[in-house]
């Protein structure tokens, strides 16, 4: 799965891969050059006592060292560039497939884990790459190259070389083999701790509010403490490594430095081999304490090729076509024929068989007890989930056969809780139609009763929204949200509960500019302020998920108790 990954994404850096690869094998091939020349240098010249030698021979290793920093310096360069590159468009592509995945996709991975995965599990994907790409010639060149040039130098030393790799080999792999399971339950307990922080940040007015600081202080306490259990555990582990590597290659050299001098003493090598093999000997431990290094990534890594693979495997729910098929013109005739839904694990559905047809000019109110449906049935007509049975239409088209692109013109959406986005007003604004004139954005917060409090802000259409839309009141942000559905020109609103955080003046003129402009598209609007709606062509009852009354609003106080005790209520406080 990590091979597969991370294959797809470098095919398009095989040409700085090659080159690469080119730097790092003439980098190596000169390092190992180099205690060659040492052997020489000291047979040669320092046995010998030829001076000339020496320095011709350490001429030629000066520029031999400073021509290998400057080719090794370049491949990290090109290492560096290509690695983050992979970590970029590895974000994109997962941050692309997570806005086509339906809310019960999206739901199940869950907000923080998808965060994490974007962010640190690319994070670790990307330190490998930068490892591999700068040790996938110099380690197996260096190891291999080492032993070769040892053997030239004297045979039965390079036996030593030989016994000691899989010697060093067996200890690390026994050590791998431990901290895999350890550093998937990091990344999971990364995720808990990401929760956490995201909930108590998000709800840090409700935390101060009922004064619970401390019980959240101690909930991230205990997540934090078994994170760093955990991360404890990995650390121990991978501090064995070095101590165990550093023992075999200072045996390694105890004992070449022991065979070595015995064949001195007995005349079959010389000392300039000895010293050069020591040299090797240090090369080929060096190199498998570099493929050491990348192993001790490569767990981590491959667990996180494996979350963000969970993800790109993930197919949505609600897969639309990439073009509309025979859509004629949009009229705004929506049609909802014996439409039910059930959540996923869900043992009772949410809607069922409801029946509705809305026609332009025409303003519809959808009004139930909480968990009767609504925001779902609106949720199901902007084609956020499929329908379990039954099927919607737009001018006669089922809903799945219409491209995302041409259902968002035709269908605009004001969510119960508005999001806004950091950027400016007018950014925000923008989202409904990318193209619209100050003009025009002007226009719809003067329906929207936002023109007050936009002018009042500094910089006008140009202020500040923070993320989230946290500098602005809950009414500012309805009513900016309201704004920006207003800018598409939309054949169909739906509003879902638009006015909740309005006072009852403020509501009341919205609604009338609201209906005045919308007049000929078909509006749905999900209220439970009786004052707000009863004056609307038609008003649906939603009850357990079944239409239980349709009528106008002195239709339903006559036959829909329900709907009565609804009104009375209000009534009593001195809202209907």
């Amino acid at each position: 799965m990590l091979i597969s990954l991370l294959r797809l994404h470098a095919r398009r850096y095989r040409k700085g891969i090659f080159c690469l690869a080119l730097l790092d094998f003439v980098a190596t091939s000169a390092l190992l050059y180099l205690p060659a020349l040492n052997a020489k240098i000291i047979d040669s010249g320092v046995v010998e006592g030829d001076v000339p030698v020496i320095l011709y021979i350490g001429s030629a290793m000066i520029v031999v060292a400073v021509g290998t920093a400057a080719v090794y310096s370049g491949a990290v360069y090109f290492g560096s560039r290509i690695a983050m590159a992979i970590g970029r468009d590895l974000r994109n592509v997962i941050f692309d497939h997570i806005l086509t995945l339906s809310p019960i996709e999206a739901t199940r991975f869950g907000t923080p884990s998808l965060i994490t995965r974007t962010i640190n599990d690319v994070n670790q994907l990307q330190l490998l790459i930068l490892t591999v790409l700068q040790l996938f010639i110099a380690t197996p060149l260096l190891c291999i190259g080492g032993v070769l040039m040892a053997s030239v130098q004297d045979l039965p030393l390079a036996g030593t070389l030989l016994a000691s790799i899989p010697i060093l080999w067996g200890v690390v792999a026994i050590l791998l083999r431990r901290l895999r399971p350890l550093l998937r339950s990091t990344q999971s307990h990364i995720d808990t701790i990401t929760k956490i922080l995201r909930e108590q940040f998000a709800g840090l007015r409700v935390v101060r509010a009922f004064v619970q600081e401390e019980h959240e202080r101690r909930r991230f306490d205990a997540s934090n403490r078994e994170y760093t259990g955990l991360t404890i555990r990995v650390g121990r582990l991978m501090s064995l490594m070095s101590p165990c590597v550093m023992l075999i290659v200072n045996l390694s050299g105890l004992t070449v430095l022991w065979l070595g001098a015995h064949r001195i003493d007995s005349g079959d090598m010389q000392i300039g081999a000895l010293i050069a093999s020591f040299f090797y000997l240090m090369q080929v431990m060096v190199s498998v304490m570099m493929a050491a290094s990348v192993a001790i990534v490569l767990p981590r890594a491959y667990v996180c090729a494996e979350r963000i693979q969970e993800i790109l495997l993930t197919d949505s729910s609600v897969v639309a076509p990439s073009a509309s098929a025979g859509l004629p013109p949009i009229q705004g005739i929506l049609q909802l024929q014996e439409v039910g839904f059930c959540y996923p694990g869900a043992e009772v559905p949410v809607l069922r068989g409801v029946d509705l047809t809305i026609r332009p000019g025409e303003a519809t109110a959808i009004v139930g007890p909480t968990g009767s449906g609504k925001s779902t049935l609106l949720a199901l007509v902007l084609r956020l989930f499929n329908v379990t049975t039954g099927e919607i239409f737009l001018d006669g088209v089922n809903i799945r056969k219409i491209a995302a692109e041409d259902l968002v013109k035709a269908v605009s959406f004001v969510p119960q809780k508005p999001q806004l986005f950091a950027g400016t007003v007018a950014t925000n604004l923008r989202y409904g139609s990318a193209s619209a004139t100050d003009d025009e954005l002007w226009h719809v917060l003067t329906i929207a009763q936002a023109r007050d409090f936009v002018e009042a802000l500094p910089g006008g259409l140009h202020a500040r929204i923070s993320p989230g839309g946290s500098n602005l009141s809950g009414g500012q942000k309805q009513r900016l949200a309201i704004a920006r559905a207003l800018l598409s020109k939309a054949k169909v609103y739906l509003f879902d509960d638009p006015f909740s955080a309005l006072d009852s003046d403020t509501a009341d003129r919205l609604r009338r500019a609201l209906f005045l402009e919308t007049s000929s598209a078909a509006v749905v609007i999900v209220s439970q302020r009786i004052s707000m709606i009863r004056n609307l062509d038609r008003i649906i009852l939603l009850e357990e998920g079944v239409v239980s009354g349709v009528g106008t609003h002195v239709e339903l106080v006559e036959r829909a108790p329900s709907y009565r005790d609804l009104v009375l209520s209000q009534s009593m406080q001195g809202e209907s």
